[in-house]
C-alpha cells in the first residue's frame, strides 16, 4: 500500500465539482483509493460518500492506494491533488 498526506487548498474544499473530478481520476486505476479524514474513510470512487465527509479548505487527508497499479497510481493521484485540490 502507498499513501500520502495532503492539506486541501481548494477554497471550498471537496464539494461537488472537485469531488466529481476526484472520482473520475480514481476510476482510472485498478487500485482501491481510500480517502481518510480523522476517523472517517471512504472509497474515492463513491461520490456521495466523498462529499459527505465534509472536507474543507485547510483539512488534512490521508490518501491510501492499494492494488496492482499502486506504484503508478499514488504519484499520479498526489499530482492530481496538488493541481486540483
Amino acid at each position: 500500500m502507498k499513501s500520502f498526506v495532503y492539506t486541501i487548498q481548494e477554497a471550498i474544499g471537496i464539494h461537488a465539482r472537485p469531488a466529481g473530478l476526484l472520482v473520475k481520476e480514481a476510476k482510472k486505476y485498478q487500485s482501491t483509493v481510500t480517502i481518510v479524514k480523522g476517523d472517517k474513510s471512504v472509497n474515492a470512487v463513491k461520490l456521495m460518500a466523498l462529499m459527505g465527509m465534509g472536507v474543507k479548505c485547510g483539512d488534512t487527508v490521508t490518501v491510501n492506494v492499494e492494488g496492482p497499479d499502486e506504484e503508478t497510481a499514488a504519484p499520479a493521484l498526489e499530482a492530481f491533488f496538488k493541481e486540483t485540490l
